[in-house]
């Protein structure tokens, strides 16, 4: 017996109780016996349902290990809905009707993986958005205030101003050709193609906009030219002078950043974050042979550089071309279709039983400051070199002299001098500090008192009458010496 064909628990119970009244010891037992298959069924559909739900689980922890990114609950729905549509009698009516509209989730997933996949995408100042945007910035830069007295006026007037800049995303557009068979794979395997697309459609589009877009219905290049002194002719924007670069040695990478360490005002600012990108090509035969060193034990180090920066590989750039410059002074923009629908044609490759959808997004970027990239010129660039000087090591000193001598604040008779070596003195104190100063740092001193070693700088104690203070200095060489000596009377 089918649940459906089941009486409702209810009612069972109903008919239970109202044998058991009436003694209907018959009408009992069967009523018994629907309750106990009504149980049997739900229980066996909970059942399914429960053992359905845990291959289902099963399956998605196989396709994530496999590499296969697993749906949200609105992403699946809606690649079921169009895989669907797409396979009914009247795809583009199906389509067109179709009440879903790309999610968000699968356009988040596709900026996570844009930024984390390529370098350049990650480090510039890098946001998602929508429609026209405003964008506010800071027109005066590095402000300083005045120190003075408790009681002075106030006689530092800041600045800062701020300047609004209005932007409008831009369109970035990508034909898409599905074979109709990939229909049949499934939701998984549709939205890993798509999302497939639009991430080198988005990736590679955006990276050359960025690098050397003119700013005519792209975005504005690192390599482009901005501030209020720019001449746009017919919405482009002039390149920037290369400026060449022959070596990557401390003094000439200093030099470019210090450009960037000043602000269009003037005015200096802090310069990290820097990014110095280059085509792949130009890497391998210029910049990597220009940045590895041999360390001392053979091994070599790459992409080392006099100041922090981050060497990124742009296939945008042209061969012998490079930039320098401050990532997050890049500001990059980027959302989706307002409504997010892929559209499609069945005409445009239908020999080949494929369909062809467009794909749309929106971006635009642009420097922030004209300091703050460099456009460089490294057809010159010249390999790393290594400087040897043979440098001979100086013969040691010969100095045996002393620069200084004193016995506590006792008189020396006659005045110190060096090239003086027989000294008088006189004093009342039962002990004094002896301190000799040698010419030559590496020369040693010996302090004896009456015969008696005692270290320099300490103490000696006098017996009345004479005492004979000797200062023996041996230079640096080990062979020349010299001897002080001072006679302390004690009386």
């Amino acid at each position: 017996m089918r649940a459906n064909d089941i009486l409702n628990r209810e009612e069972i119970r109903g008919l239970m109780q109202k044998a058991i009244r009436e003694g209907d010891t018959e009408g009992f037992y069967q009523a018994f016996d629907q309750m106990l298959e009504c149980i049997q069924t739900d229980i066996q559909q909970k059942y399914d349902q429960r053992i359905g739900e845990m291959q289902q689980e099963m399956d998605s922890r196989i396709l994530a290990a496999r590499g296969v990114r697993q749906l949200t609950k609105e992403e699946r729905d809606y690649y079921q809905r169009l895989g669907e549509a797409m396979k009914s009698a009247d795809p583009r009516q199906a389509v067109t009707g179709l009440d879903a509209t790309l999610p968000r989730t699968v356009i988040n997933e596709v900026f996570t993986e844009l930024q984390t996949s390529h370098p350049l995408l990650s480090r510039i100042n890098f946001r998602a958005s929508g429609g026209a945007v405003e964008i506010m910035v800071n027109t005066n830069g590095y402000e300083e205030a005045v120190w003075g007295d408790l009681c002075d006026e106030i006689v530092k007037e800041l600045t800062a101003g701020l300047k609004k800049i209005p932007t409008t995303l831009l369109k970035l557009s990508a034909f898409l050709a599905v074979c109709k068979a990939m229909l049949e794979l499934g939701p998984e395997w549709l939205d890993e193609f798509v999302r497939q697309v639009l991430y080198e459609a988005l990736s590679n589009g955006m990276e050359a906009g960025i690098v050397t877009g003119d700013g005519n219905k792209k975005p504005i290049g690192m390599t482009r030219q901005v501030g209020d002194s720019v001449v746009v002719s017919g919405g482009v924007y002039p390149e920037k002078e290369r400026v060449k670069l022959y070596d990557l040695s401390p003094v000439t990478v200093g030099n470019l950043i210090s450009i960037m360490a000043a602000d269009p005002n003037g005015k200096p600012r802090r310069v990290q974050d820097v990014i110095f990108l280059v085509n792949p090509q130009d890497y391998f035969q210029k910049v990597m042979p220009a940045t590895t060193l041999m360390a001392p034990d053979g091994s070599y180090r790459n992409d080392v550089m006099p100041y922090p920066m981050t060497i990124i590989q742009v296939p945008a750039l042209k061969r012998g071309e490079a930039v320098m410059g401050i990532a997050y002074r890049y500001l990059a923009l980027a959302g989706t279709s307002p409504n997010g629908r892929v559209e499609y044609s069945d005409h445009y490759r239908f020999l080949e039983d494929e369909r062809v959808y467009l794909i749309k997004a929106y971006a635009n970027g642009m420097p922030l400051d004209n300091n703050a990239f460099l456009h460089l010129d490294i057809s010159g660039l010249k390999p790393a070199t290594w400087k040897v000087t043979m440098v001979e090591e100086p013969a040691p000193s010969t100095d045996a002299t002393l620069s200084a001598l004193a016995i506590g604040g006792l008189t020396l008779a006659p005045a110190f001098a060096s090239g003086t070596t027989t000294y008088t003195a006189e004093t009342a104190n039962a002990t004094n500090t002896i301190t000799a100063t040698p010419a030559d740092a590496g020369a040693s001193i010996q302090v004896l008192v009456d015969d008696k070693e005692i270290s320099n700088g300490t103490a000696a104690t006098w017996k009345s009458g004479s005492n004979t203070v000797t200062i023996n200095v041996t230079a640096a060489d080990g062979t020349t010496k010299k001897a002080y000596t001072v006679t302390v009377t004690k009386s």
